[in-house]
């Protein structure tokens, strides 16, 4: 199929259920408005299987579909067995030179399987309140948050991987979960630009790829969560942070949503908004519902972004472990982990 024939990404996140793909899911995935499947651990066994669980991803778009993971690291890594364990973000500060060599390796690995992109780098500010977000930080210092993230960032960029830096504009400052509720935060806008937006800032001067905004209320600012917020999305991300890369709406499907509407309203605002693509995970009727009621557009300015997340992938698993530069990383990112975690 040439590049004239292909179906334009759509606006819609999906996930599956488990290692292999259903009649049902193959549908779901040639719908016009999906653009993109996110695998989470359930979907995982060891690297032979999710390549062809990836292989029949693809296969069944038989067009352009992004892969997605959240492979942060510590807490948050979804592909384990017969992958480099990750030290949490916050071990960083410890010994600030492994960092790049940590986005690097995260990111080759998936690649070597064939997955786009993962979710990462965590750009919040830890302030020491958040269960959630915790050590999945870089630091409680904006500043060395916005050195390390830069430096992880720099090593996915130089295996072949666009990052996505979340969750916007900052969730370090709230004690509850937005998975679980809806967090406020209640500081002014001039706070919020002083600390936690500064790594945003700098991420984005740098070329930052993706963007995923917090399902978090700043009530002394908007009335809406920013992921639905065109304040946030608009004014404050695409004017005066100046960033022009894909905006990934957080899951839908998690509670912090909820106070929005039901999902296709959710979907809608969130779109209308400024984000370029939705997440809808762990709900297949509320997947099947959101892909049916969004319309079917070809949207140039999404299609543009959201190219520049797939993956460079030049490495299969076997010619990535035969390596040096993947030998070389595995030892020091595990010799660091034992180190210091």
């Amino acid at each position: 199929m040439n590049n004239m024939t292909k179906k334009p990404f759509g606006a819609v996140m999906l996930d599956i259920a488990g290692t292999t793909l259903a009649d049902s899911e193959r549908e779901m995935i040639n719908h016009p408005n999906t653009g993109s499947v996110i695998l989470f651990s359930r979907n995982y066994e060891n690297p032979e299987q999710v390549t062809h669980l990836i292989h029949q991803i693809r296969a069944a778009r038989n067009s352009d579909i992004l892969i997605a993971v959240d492979q942060e690291g510590g807490r948050v890594q979804r592909f384990q067995n017969d992958f480099v364990r990750l030290p949490p973000a916050a071990l960083y500060e410890n010994e600030s030179e492994i960092v790049e060599i940590a986005g690097w390796l995260m990111a080759a690995e998936l690649l070597a399987v064939g997955v786009d992109f993962s979710f990462a780098p965590v750009l919040d500010v830890d302030c020491g309140i958040s269960t959630i977000i915790g050590n999945r930080a870089f630091s409680q210092k904006a500043e060395k948050v916005t050195e390390l993230a830069s430096e992880f960032r720099r090593g996915m960029n130089r295996a072949g991987m666009a990052a996505t830096g979340k969750h916007f504009p900052g969730h370090g400052a709230v004690a509850l979960d937005s998975h679980l509720t809806l967090p406020i935060d209640e500081r002014d806008l001039n706070s919020i630009r002083q600390m936690d937006l500064q790594p945003f800032r700098q991420l984005i001067l740098d070329g930052l790829e993706g963007v995923m905004p917090a399902h978090v209320l700043y009530s002394q600012i908007d009335s809406q969560p920013a992921g639905f917020s065109n304040f946030w999305i608009q004014t404050i991300l695409r004017e005066e942070l100046g960033f022009d890369g894909v905006v990934f709406s957080d899951d839908l499907s998690m509670e912090g949503a909820a106070c929005v509407g039901n999902f296709s309203e959710r979907a809608a605002i969130a779109l209308k908004a400024g984000c370029d693509m939705v997440l809808v995970c762990n709900n297949t009727a509320a997947a099947i519902e959101v892909l049916d009621f969004l319309p079917i557009e070809n949207n140039l300015n999404r299609e543009r972004r959201l190219q520049k997340m797939q993956g460079k992938f030049t490495m299969n698993r076997e010619q990535l472990q035969a390596s040096k530069i993947w030998q070389q990383a595995k030892f020091l990112v595990e010799d660091f982990t034992k180190r210091y975690a």
